[in-house]
């Protein structure tokens, strides 16, 4: 049995850290897990910028409830469900995704969570469990699914490398070029058929 674990920003929605500093005006936000390997370091650098400009939640909401998933990415979501288990496995928090999945036709999806102040202020963030997307992965394996898994960024290469088949999507020349090894596609169509053929 086979299930498909998917990142979420860069593959089916648009970063949304890049969403806000493009909204709030701050450049610094730009960087994401595909510039910055250690997630902790990137969060806790992130929240910094926050109380320093005096943002909190809600600005951060209200730029995301003006995101809509990837041109296809429904369409190829909804196809690959038809086809067999799919899990969404990201570094997101659930402040974040419940707007988006609403606009993906409510996959399943394991995240992790914000701690928020009374005053919207974000002061801290919980991961639902160390190194979440390999771990999510082994446990699926444990139980007996065989895994397939895609993703963009540093912080998805632990789930693909341990996986049955594993492919980068819309990743960056680095990452490309740091594991030659790994297919890498920029089109649904392709990747869907490339789960196609492991699903066989």
């Amino acid at each position: 049995m086979e299930v498909v674990c998917l990142d979420l920003e860069g593959v089916l929605v648009p970063e949304i850290w890049i969403a806000f500093s493009e909204a709030s005006g701050i450049p610094e936000l730009k960087r994401t897990t595909r510039d910055e390997p250690d997630y902790d370091k990137l969060m806790r650098w992130r929240l910094g910028i926050l109380k320093e400009h005096g943002l909190g939640l809600k600005e951060i909401q209200k730029t995301i409830a003006e995101i809509d998933p990837l041109e296809g990415a429904k369409e190829f979501l909804d196809e690959l469900r038809s086809l067999t288990q799919t899990i969404i496995i990201s570094d997101t928090f659930t402040q974040f995704a419940s707007p988006l999945m609403k606009k993906l036709g409510m996959p399943t999806i394991f995240c992790n969570s914000l701690v928020v102040a009374d005053n919207g202020e974000i002061t801290d963030f919980k991961m639902r469990i160390e190194k979440s997307k390999l771990s999510t992965v082994k446990a699926l394996q444990s139980i007996g699914y065989d895994t397939i898994a895609a993703g963009d960024s540093y912080n998805d290469l632990d789930m693909i490398l341990a996986s049955k088949a594993g492919f980068l999507f819309r990743s960056t020349e680095q990452i490309k070029k740091d594991h030659p090894k790994l297919p890498a596609f920029e089109e649904y169509g392709d990747l869907l058929a490339a789960i196609k053929k492991e699903l066989s």
